[in-house]
């Protein structure tokens, strides 16, 4: 209807008057159309985002203590949405959760280190055989510890 009293020749006051909207949108359409041949909005600038506010959301729900971002990957894949794991943590860390690694404790605490002394005054007297088996059992059984993967709020603690 608008383009149709513009083509007739009708001044943009009178066309505004007639459509209950102020001269100036009038104006920015009028010259929209003339430039791009059209009223349409025009494509977006800039890549669209892959998740959607509500995926984001979802996201944030299921993060637990110990969950992974490739966890997370996987369960997007599950309901069809294809990510990286640098758009999830991107995703988390927007949201304020950051990754985090549990601090390692010390291997040996003074309740070790006491039974430890114990046990070496109760079989100091034992041959080199047996502290040989007994060095062997701690090297098999020693282990490296490793780190754990968390991801939480700076609320949490």
């Amino acid at each position: 209807m608008g383009k149709d009293l513009h083509k007739s020749g009708s001044s943009l006051g009178a066309i505004s008057k007639c459509l209950k909207v102020p001269c100036s949108s009038v104006q920015t359409i009028v010259r929209k159309y003339k430039h791009h041949g059209t009223t349409q909005p025009s494509y977006r600038s800039g890549r669209r985002r892959v998740l959607s506010p509500r995926d984001e959301r979802t996201l944030v729900r299921k993060v637990q203590i110990r969950t992974t971002a490739n966890d997370l990957v996987k369960m997007l894949e599950e309901t069809g949405t294809k990510v990286s794991i640098s758009t999830v943590k991107r995703v988390l860390y927007r949201h304020n959760m950051k990754g985090r690694s549990a601090r390692k404790k010390p291997l040996l605490q003074n309740c070790h280190k006491k039974a430890r002394l114990r046990f070496s005054i109760a079989h100091g007297d034992k041959g080199n055989t047996f502290w040989r088996n007994v060095l062997m059992t701690i090297v098999m059984f020693g282990g490296k510890r490793g780190r754990l993967a968390s991801q939480r709020t700076p609320s949490q603690p």
